[in-house]
């Protein structure tokens, strides 16, 4: 005989189970949608989410206009401060053309009181250049032919209240001259001590650095000699005027098996610093020959 069991099956278990949880879920949707605190707005939903992207789009974009307004400003205070730069440059160039100017006219003023004074008939230049070829240490004036210079005339100058000696014109152009100076190898004057009024020959050593050399002084000159004693032009041969500074003694040199002294003269000009000179006429020279 067989057994019947009772009790339900696992079907209708599973019924029950989801029949349950559809009830659960309608009854808590239906309280959800019925009290007030709990009604959720679609559209407050999506401003908020919205609200939110905007706001990061903002402070990116926010972000670069001031990264792009910066960068601007940068450029702005750059070509400022470029302007500002060359317009100070242009300032201390004219301070500088402006000082330059001034002391110019100083020197032009001096050189002019200078021409006026002088006794020789002259015709004033300015250096504007050496000899390429250094033959002679030469430099070149800018006046030649036209304005009167020729060859063999003296050149003078005026530094710090001193007349001195520069040299002599060796080559004219129409326009422009070459002087060989004082301290050229090719160089002689005849020269006279101012206070003993004993003679000798000035040469050059071909270097404007290097001291000028008055030879054939005679022995008995010896005791009278003294260190800063003047040397002039001696007048002698017609070349060179009477009693234009050539320099100053700086060194005495005297061996007692030598006939004569040999002086170093330190030059009355600084022709380092030698702008502006003066050609004195030939025809003048001869008036103070000895």
């Amino acid at each position: 005989m067989a057994l019947q069991m009772n009790g339900p099956t696992p079907r209708r278990s599973n019924n029950t189970l989801y029949v349950f949880i559809a009830l659960v879920i309608v009854s808590f949707s239906c309280l959800l949608f019925s009290t007030r605190s709990f009604v959720v707005d679609v559209r407050d939903v999506g401003f908020s989410l919205f609200s939110g992207v905007r706001s990061g789009i903002h402070g990116v974009v926010s972000a670069v206009q001031k990264t792009i307004m910066s960068i601007e400003e940068l450029r702005r205070l750059k070509q400022e401060y470029e302007q500002l730069t060359k317009q100070l440059e242009r300032y201390e160039q004219l301070e500088r053309n402006v000082a330059d100017i001034q002391q110019e006219n100083i020197v032009l003023k001096q050189q002019l009181n200078f021409s006026q004074n002088l006794s020789y008939r002259h015709i004033p230049a300015q250096i504007i250049g050496k000899d390429p070829d250094n033959l002679f240490s030469s430099f070149v004036i800018d006046k030649g032919i036209k304005e009167g210079i020729k060859k063999n005339m003296a050149v003078i100058a005026f530094q710090n209240g001193t007349q001195g000696l520069v040299g002599l014109v060796v080559q004219v152009g129409r326009h422009e001259s070459m002087v060989m100076p004082i301290y050229d190898l090719n160089s002689y004057i005849s020269a006279r001590l101012a206070q003993s009024q004993y003679e000798g020959i000035v040469s050059g050593q071909g270097d404007v650095n290097s001291p000028l050399v008055m030879r054939y002084i005679k022995k008995r000159a010896k005791d009278e000699l003294q260190f800063g004693d003047r040397v002039i032009t001696s007048g002698l041969g017609g070349v060179f005027p009477k009693g234009i500074d050539i320099g100053r003694v700086s060194k005495i040199i005297f061996q007692e098996y030598e006939t004569s002294i040999t002086v170093e003269l330190e030059p009355a000009i600084d022709f380092s610093r030698l702008e502006y000179v003066f050609v004195i006429e030939k025809s003048n020279t001869g008036d103070n020959d000895e």
